[in-house]
């Protein structure tokens, strides 16, 4: 393998458009990757029961099931901002549709659809995506809970063989009645159904493995048609009617109020799952980092607008309300889809099953449907979310949300939810216990819960308890603290401090958070956010006196002593009993404004650094006695093992305006020499035959700007010329990256082939860790 070289796109004079302005523009050919069609068969597979047990949990006809699948992944697929996400019938509709068509009717219900689709259309248009977001998790999973009970205690009845009711509360009612007049034909499929459904996933082994592959609610249901068919069983079975006594969108019927909120809450709850499902699918991309290249991160607006372009397509057509599925969106990404054709394709797949296998699929036992849907519900409350929830101390949250849709109703619950956020929310920022005790001579003030303005007169006066010129320590025990406790308690503490007493902040476990202000040491402060790290008093220093303070080291060796290193004693000590165990070979410059720490977000014993003027790998041979390179690079390959390398150079560097700007001969200083290891770089950048990178779409901004990036793509051709590097890539468990990282901008960049330098957006620098994005 060799690196792969970052151009930008040729002078137009070059291209036959621009000899021939005439000529049409060329013709992109339009290709299906093999990745993308297993993985649309496998979920087709998983959609085709699902669809059809959702719409028989509503109790519309079941050929809507089959319009909301199509449509989902054909128009919502091609629109939506979220390329693997899946759209479809969702199980968090089963109850509001379901409550909608026993009150309004099917043609109404298709029409409030319809509206909730072009509600979905204006909140796109005004961008407020991200906005929705804003929804407390624990209401998000309390609503998503409480569809589930709702959904498993209607489906209950069918699997029993009987008819559930409306409302939830009559469906618990009328259990006793249903478990005493059981349908053992039904109960027996039903039950067939979920041990297959429980069990299919954990066949051990080898053939585990392979069975795995076919979707185990596709399995399930299968099974369950066959024995019913070879057992005789009298049960009610699919009834598919003729696609032209589908019955389509209509004109809405009953109170003005009841639809508006309708509309509202198909709107709500299609938004808010289809947001969700699209952030948690980037999350799963995330883990794969050979499709961050080709895949983007999801346009949140626009996937509002995809999902109401489908819901209006849905509904007009007769079908269920369309909203990403998590269980489909998250079998498209395992299945290796690597674009939007995969969701496209099973839209296809289902069209074509729901025209020509209808003769198949009225062999499906209702029951059979019944209990899919069931354990979709049951699984809808998930353990781990309500584990998480409480350790976040949300559980109450979480409950009257759920309770609130069983008992209410979706947008009741949700509403109810919210209100019971807000108000704990306000509790916790307005409640804090503020204690002083004195031990051994030592006062102590306790802060317990958030410091904000509301508690700054008690603050204040649980303070000045404390003695002039005693020692004090101050325990904040909270996540929280705004300006004015902020700077309430630094003027005490400045106050106290200048009558000769001493007081240490410290946080949970009485770590130390802040140093009093004093002249003993520098003002800053590791191991704390970077924008705090202002270094002004050792530069007043420095100008007052025309040379670097003599105490600059060894203060800031102090103040590392006393701030950092109880943060990083623990991890440094178990580092020195394991070793290093660096996952990265990070080779950059120099120049000291290139920190690699912070703009990798890496901390001790992440990066394997080497650092040279200039950021050059020397051909192996040509060191001429200084192998310091060669040697990091061997040992951090076959020693270390790491698993990429990573090329940094920067702007502004100085080694190329050198390159640059150096007349040949002269005297070989040792810089001349070292940078003659640069003179591939130069003649790449000045090759006739190679095209310049680009720089985020954009032309570098000068040559100096150009040579760093063209020296990074040929320290990567260098890089290939190591013996023990080519063959860690002949054997693929070495990667090689190429960055930018722009001093002035406060920008990195990654080098990609075709497109030359790609900027990365600030949430994603804030996640991921940039190396890991692009392979170059």
């Amino acid at each position: 393998m060799s690196a792969c070289v970052p151009t930008r796109t040729t002078d137009s004079t070059h291209t036959p458009r621009a000899n021939n302005p005439h000529a049409p523009p060329p013709r992109k050919k339009f290709r299906i990757a093999g990745a993308d069609l297993s993985a649309s068969v496998a979920v087709f597979l998983i959609a085709l029961p699902l669809s059809l047990g959702i719409a028989l949990a509503t109790g519309a006809p079941l050929q809507a099931g089959l319009v909301a699948a199509a449509v989902g992944g054909l128009v919502a697929g091609r629109i939506g901002g979220s390329p693997l996400q899946v759209s479809g019938p969702a199980a968090g509709l089963t109850v509001v549709t379901a409550d909608l068509i026993h009150r309004y009717g099917w043609r109404t219900t298709c029409a409030i659809t319809v509206l909730a689709g072009l509600a979905q259309l204006g909140l796109g248009c005004l961008r407020v995506a991200r906005t929705a977001l804003a929804v407390s998790p624990a209401v998000v999973h309390g609503m998503l809970a409480g569809i589930g009970v709702a959904i498993a205690v209607a489906q209950l009845h069918i699997v029993l063989g009987g008819t559930p009711q409306s409302a939830v509360l009559d469906n618990l009612r009328s259990l006793p009645a249903q478990l005493a007049d059981l349908h053992p034909a039904a109960l027996s499929i039903s039950v067939l159904t979920l041990a297959i459904l429980l069990l299919w996933p954990r066949i051990p082994g080898r053939v585990g493995r392979i069975t795995r592959v076919v979707p185990a609610a596709l399995v399930s249901v299968a099974l369950a048609t066959v024995v019913a068919a070879l057992a005789h069983l009298h049960l009610d079975m699919v009834n598919l009617p003729s696609w032209r006594s589908h019955a389509l969108v209509g004109l809405p019927e009953g109170p003005a109020l009841g639809l508006v909120a309708a509309v509202l809450t198909i709107t709500l709850v299609c938004s808010v799952q289809s947001l969700l499902g699209a952030v948690a699918v980037d999350k799963l991309l995330s883990k794969r980092p050979e499709l961050n290249a080709g895949v983007r991160r999801s346009d949140l607006n626009r996937e509002l607008l995809g999902q109401g372009t489908a819901n209006i397509v849905s509904g007009a057509l007769g079908g269920l309300p369309v909203a990403g599925v998590a269980v489909r969106s998250v079998a498209n990404v395992r299945a290796g889809a690597v674009s939007r054709n995969s969701t496209m394709l099973h839209g296809v797949w289902v069209v074509v099953a729901a025209l020509l296998l209808v003769p198949v699929l009225e062999l499906i036992p209702l029951a059979a449907l019944a209990a899919l849907v069931m354990a979709v519900g049951i699984q809808m409350v998930s353990l781990n979310h309500i584990r998480t929830i409480t350790r976040h101390r949300e559980i109450l949250v979480y409950a009257v949300t759920t309770l609130g849709v069983v008992l209410l109703g979706v947008l009741e619950g949700v509403g109810l939810g919210v209100a019971v956020a807000v108000c704990v929310a306000m509790h916790r920022l307005a409640r804090t216990r503020i204690t002083h005790e004195e031990q051994e001579g030592v006062h102590h003030v306790r802060v317990r819960g958030q410091l904000t303005f509301l508690a700054v007169p008690r603050l204040s006066r649980t303070l000045h308890l404390v003695p002039q010129g005693a020692e004090a320590v101050v325990e904040l025990d909270g996540s929280f603290m705004d300006h004015a406790a902020y700077e309430s308690l630094q003027c005490w503490q400045d106050a106290h401090t200048a009558h000769g007493g001493s007081v240490e902040v410290t946080g949970r476990a009485g770590t130390r958070i802040a140093e009093p202000a004093s002249g003993s040491h520098s003002c800053c402060r590791p191991w704390t956010p970077w924008r705090n790290h202002h270094c002004d008093r050792p530069q007043e220093e420095e100008q007052h006196t025309g040379r670097p303070s003599g105490h600059q080291l060894a203060t800031g060796i102090s103040a590392f002593q006393r701030n950092t290193a109880p943060h990083v004693r623990g991890e440094l000590a178990r580092l020195a009993r394991e070793g290093q165990q660096p996952a990265q070979l990070f080779l950059t410059c120099a120049d000291s404004r290139v920190v690699t720490s912070m703009i990798t977000s890496s901390g001790p014993g992440d990066l394997f650094v080497v650092r040279n003027v200039g950021n050059l790998v020397p051909l192996p041979g040509a060191e001429s006695g200084d192998d310091s390179v060669g040697a990091a690079i061997e040992y951090a390959v076959d020693v270390l093992k790491v698993r990429s390398i990573t090329v940094c150079g920067h702007s502004g560097c100085g080694a190329m305006q050198a390159l640059l700007t150096t007349p040949p001969g002269g005297a070989q200083t040792p810089l001349r020499r070292w940078l003659r290891h640069g003179q591939p770089s130069l003649e790449r950048m000045g090759a006739q035959d190679r095209a310049w990178a680009r720089l985020a779409g954009r032309a570098p901004a000068d040559a100096v700007e150009q040579l760093c990036l063209t020296n990074v793509v040929q320290q990567l051709e260098h890089l290939t010329a190591h013996e023990s590097v080519a063959r860690r890539l002949a054997e693929g468990d070495l990667e090689l990256h190429g960055m930018y990282f722009h001093v002035g901008e406060a920008q990195a960049y990654l080098l990609t082939e075709g497109t030359g330098a790609e900027q990365l957006p600030d949430e994603v620098f804030d996640q991921v860790a940039p190396t890991a994005r692009v392979k170059v």
